[in-house]
């Protein structure tokens, strides 16, 4: 962990009034924390279309630096993981956002650049018929895709509810919190998070002492939808956070389905408005989503492994499936953030890639999520 770097980019969080549009643009435009901090009395040098108003405000460091030591000891006290944008640990999914947070707070085990990361959304009312076709989604996704990482936000209703049923099945699981790691909220929830922690994990984007404005959810649900590769509405009123969650995830252009109610049910209204917009993609089952998805359950890819296929009686790579190959017999064994990087393919596109590699033969998963060639 580059310590200063934390620092200055806590910091300048601070400084721009948790303005993180402006935080980031600050950050990659003059090239990080601590670089804004040495530029702040020059920055429209290194940035002309600095504003004036915000030219002046970078000026004076002191209270936003006091604070950040105060978070520093906190973290480092608690043991809370710094991820600074654009390093190994950050999720590479949401660094793909043109909103991402430049530096999130993360307590627990589970990593966050996992093959498949999906998120489980909907009402905090969440009914019976919700929390059946949650309990049968995920025991059945377990079935067929045994490595998933599941994301929520730790709510009442739909987001407790996926958070327990994933620890039940065996998932890891991440909630996505609206506040600082110094809380739990709701304290209903203080348990399942503790669990969580041990399998899984706790994220967020607010430091310390920040309160749970309903503002703050808002702007956490583009954490939920910009990590994950698809976004599932379980059950919706015809307004809420999981539209909101939905939306995002489609200016990402990430996958989005809905299961579909009664029609005149309240608490389904939002699911089956959706999917008639042609914003969601139907499903009734774990089944419907893994073929949506292109994932091929573990009964299949056993199978295939079992048969020893060969390379040489599947056509040719494609031009990246060559690419991938190349790189990982010149260099070795990669970590996919790693390998998203030196091949300059997007998380998304190239855990594709990797599984229909492993399909052919070609490749391998290791433990840690790296990927080793078979020659």
């Amino acid at each position: 962990m580059n310590e200063q770097e934390v620092y200055y980019t806590i910091a300048l969080t601070r400084m721009t009034g948790f303005n993180f549009q402006t935080a980031l643009h600050l950050y990659r435009e003059v090239g990080g924390g601590q670089a804004v901090y040495e530029h702040r009395l020059d920055i429209k040098d290194v940035m002309p279309e600095c504003s004036d108003r915000l030219s002046e405000s970078l000026k004076d460091w002191t209270l936003p630096l006091a604070r950040a030591a105060q978070e520093m000891e906190f973290i480092t006290k608690h043991g809370i993981k710094p991820l600074l944008l654009e390093t190994e640990d950050y999720p590479q999914r949401l660094g793909e956002c043109p909103d991402a947070p430049i530096l999130l707070y993360y307590m627990g085990s589970a990593p966050l650049n996992q093959r498949r990361v999906i998120n489980i959304i909907g009402t905090r009312h969440c009914t019976a018929y919700g929390q059946d076709l949650i309990r049968r989604f995920v025991r059945d996704l377990k079935r067929l895709c045994p490595e998933v990482l599941i994301v929520s936000g730790l709510a009442y209703g739909v987001d407790i509810c996926a958070h327990r049923q994933a620890l039940e099945n065996g998932y890891e699981t991440v909630g996505v919190l609206a506040h600082g790691l110094d809380e739990i909220y709701p304290s209903a929830h203080r348990e399942t998070a503790k669990q969580m922690l041990r399998q899984g994990g706790l994220l967020t984007e607010y430091m310390t002492e920040t309160r749970s404005d309903k503002l703050n959810f808002v702007k956490r649900n583009r954490i939920v939808a910009g990590m994950s590769d698809a976004t599932i509405l379980v059950e919706s009123a015809s307004k809420g956070g999981g539209l909101i969650t939905t939306g995002i995830a489609m200016d990402y252009d990430r996958s989005v389905f809905a299961f579909p109610g009664p029609v005149g049910a309240p608490y389904s209204e939002g699911c089956n408005n959706l999917i008639r917009d042609n914003g969601a993609s139907l499903i009734t089952c774990a089944e419907d989503f893994v073929k949506a998805m292109g994932w091929q359950n573990d009964a299949q890819l056993k199978q295939a492994q079992a048969k020893g296929i060969e390379r040489s009686i599947f056509p040719e790579l494609s031009e990246e499936e060559q690419k991938i190959a190349r790189i990982l017999d010149e260099f070795g064994d990669f970590q996919l953030n790693q390998l998203s990087v030196k091949t300059n393919i997007p998380i998304g596109q190239l855990t594709a890639l990797l599984f229909q590699m492993e399909m052919k033969g070609m490749i391998r998963p290791l433990a840690g999520g790296t990927y080793h060639l078979l020659k």
